[in-house]
């Protein structure tokens, strides 16, 4: 299958890309490796205030028109927020639009290539997945990923009620929750699990754990603990950003960042039974399930687990999960977001 990537280095039409920041300079990254130059950077009509980014001066979106008679856009920033997703609905019927798929943390690319290299791997995925909309979400993803294209995108989505349906709230008393931000989740399963006695937030980062522990003083079933989840106790580089995307890395020699603890699940939860983890740590899935790994053997809980993070997240963890032969169900759901996050993997053990 022919990949975005691929289009774009054979077309002649001018690239603009639509949104400055990371996301862009991701792109830009892998369109130079592919020798391709963006013509323009874009924004929102009410957002162009004379920035220049690489060298460009931000025009807006009237002024692409004015510019250019035909061009493609490249979607480079992140969105969930309705209003947001109609503007960019609103480009697309009107011109050639593309949300090119980068990883969130690491390299790697997932295009036609990555795609022949792992198509073994997906389709053992495929293969244990529980249901038939497990396994289209799966094939929308995959086709997303590889063309950029919006369609298979919006039809992966799902609302947040039908993942609810798959999960067993009303049986968890424990709950792990990896990657707990100022406690949304937190907040979200207090409704939905009556029977909750405690609820363990592992958040790094020291202002979202500020706001956190703010929550857990009205919220006093809500445990605060200001780590990383990883596979062992140890300390690593965090790069405090305050937001969603902040993350972890091995400790190295470069001086960025800041110091933060790391803990295993199965060291804090050596004494309790587990009912449910929530894996959202912004790249650092593989290690946090690794030190999950005893819990999960001894408990069996159900999980839900981000796969969006880094490029071999998608066949990666799910198998990683299933090495653990435990008897879980496989789940895939996709809430609504440009690009693909939001992605999840739910194991629904059969005990």
């Amino acid at each position: 299958m022919n990949d975005l990537w691929q289009y774009l280095a054979r077309t002649s039409k001018p690239i603009v890309l639509y949104g400055m920041g990371d996301g862009a300079d991701k792109i830009l990254a892998v369109l130079a490796r592919f020798g391709i130059e963006a013509a323009d950077f874009f924004a929102s009509d009410g957002f162009v205030r004379g920035q220049f980014f690489h060298g460009k001066r931000v025009l807006s979106y009237s002024e692409i028109l004015q510019k250019y008679d035909d061009f493609i856009v490249l979607l480079s920033f992140a969105s969930s927020r309705p209003e947001v997703i109609r503007q960019i609905l609103a480009i697309d019927r009107e011109r050639e639009l593309y949300a090119p798929d980068v990883p969130v943390f690491g390299g790697g690319l997932f295009d036609s290539r990555f795609y022949a290299e792992h198509k073994s791997q997906l389709q053992s995925v495929s293969s244990r997945l529980a249901d038939e909309r497990s396994k289209e979400v799966l094939e929308q993803v995959i086709e997303y990923k590889l063309t950029g294209r919006l369609a298979p995108l919006f039809l992966s989505e799902c609302d947040e009620e039908e993942t609810y349906r798959i999960l067993r709230p009303l049986q968890y008393r424990v709950i792990y929750d990896l990657g707990a931000y100022t406690g949304d989740t937190a907040k979200t399963m207090l409704a939905r699990c009556p029977n909750l006695d405690a609820l363990y937030a592992l958040e790094p980062d020291r202002r979202n754990f500020k706001k956190l522990c703010a929550f857990a003083e009205e919220h006093k079933k809500v445990r605060p603990i200001q780590a990383a989840a990883w596979d062992e106790s140890t300390t690593l580089v965090f790069d405090h950003q305050g937001n969603r995307n902040a993350n972890v890395t091995q400790p190295d020699n470069t001086g960025g960042g800041q110091s933060c603890h790391a803990v295993s699940v199965d060291e804090l939860a050596k004494s309790m039974q587990v009912d449910f983890i929530k894996y959202d740590v912004e790249g650092s899935e593989k290690e946090a399930l690794a030190g999950s790994q005893k819990t999960i053997e001894r408990d069996r809980p159900d999980l839900l687990v981000s796969l969006y993070h880094r490029v071999e997240d998608l066949f990666a963890l799910p198998l990683q999960i299933a090495e653990m032969k435990q008897d879980y169900r496989f789940y895939i759901r996709r809430l609504p977001y440009i690009p693909a996050w939001d992605l999840n993997l739910y194991c629904v053990s059969e005990k």
